[in-house]
């Protein structure tokens, strides 16, 4: 829940949509059952909150994780079930990527909608001097990111973004075939300078979070995080809306190609990723013994 990524939709393998919350995590079981312990930390990268605040965070924070675990992750196990067969059928096309893509960021908006109360009183209960030090932090957050993502020549750039996305891609499928690579380098060169969109975007919307909440006696103080949380698109910059599309459709292209170019090795150890990470998720405790 860390705040300045809170319903975040960079361009992703949407392939992996039903993954979106938990990925990355080779033990995802464990991850989950840690997240109260996991989650504060990474909002203090940002915010130093008391004692007191933490103690109420952490309470809000297990019930969110339970609301998840009853709530959402049914859902996402026969997302990952329709993957799966998808998979063995070789019916997973441009069609079904999106429909996972659209069920992904419902996923997220319906996690937007559902910790919105406790943001909201959380920035509420800020002292003066824990807003500047969030806004010290989003600015050093800044800094550190244009270092990593903008000081780099853009070809550059471009060769670490393809690498990102060839590590990821690698996670799922196995090793990359020289034509995957070629694709995901072509992929890379076609984002360009998004490095800069990105980072001017993020830096808008701290700023517009930053300004929310140093008004917070304000009347709409509520309605303003609300929509900052839920309608995130609303303070997208200008370059940034423009290139979005063609970003998005250029991330579905990538996916649908590299499936296309997966030999059957490829595809089995998709299927197991899948399918370990199924049984992990199916495992917790808070869903019903039969899953």
């Amino acid at each position: 829940m860390q705040i300045s990524q809170v319903h975040g939709r960079k361009p992703i393998l949407v392939l992996l949509a039903c993954a979106l919350v938990l990925s990355g995590c080779s033990r995802m079981n464990l991850a989950y059952r840690n997240l109260d312990l996991l989650i504060p930390w990474s909002l203090n990268d940002y915010l130093d909150m008391s004692r007191d605040q933490q103690t109420r965070f952490r309470a809000q924070l297990r019930e969110h994780i339970s609301w998840h675990c009853r709530t959402q992750l049914p859902g996402y196990l026969d997302l990952i079930e329709r993957v799966q067969a998808q998979v063995r059928r070789g019916s997973l096309d441009e069609s079904a990527l999106r429909a996972h893509y659209e069920n992904a960021q419902e996923a997220i908006q319906t996690i937007a909608l559902e910790i919105t109360p406790t943001s909201v009183q959380l920035l509420r209960d800020l002292e003066d001097r824990q807003v500047r030090e969030l806004d010290e932090q989003f600015e050093k957050d800044r800094q550190e990111r244009e270092k990593k993502y903008l000081q780099p020549p853009l070809d550059q750039q471009i060769r670490k973004r393809t690498d990102r996305m060839q590590e990821r891609v690698e996670q799922w499928l196995g090793k990359a075939s020289a034509a995957q690579r070629q694709r995901i380098r072509e992929w890379a060169r076609a984002l360009s300078e998004q490095n800069q969109l990105w980072l001017d975007n993020r830096a808008q919307w701290q700023r517009s979070l930053v300004e929310a909440v140093r008004n917070r006696e304000q009347a709409n103080f509520d309605e303003r995080i609300a929509r900052l949380l839920q309608d995130r698109e609303v303070y997208w910059t200008a370059p940034y809306r423009a290139a979005f599309p063609a970003v998005e459709q250029a991330t579905i292209d990538l996916v649908i190609d590299l499936y296309d170019m997966a030999d059957a090795t490829q595809r089995r150890h998709l299927d197991e990723r899948l399918q370990d990470m199924r049984r992990d998720l199916g495992s917790l405790d808070c869903l019903p013994a039969t899953r």
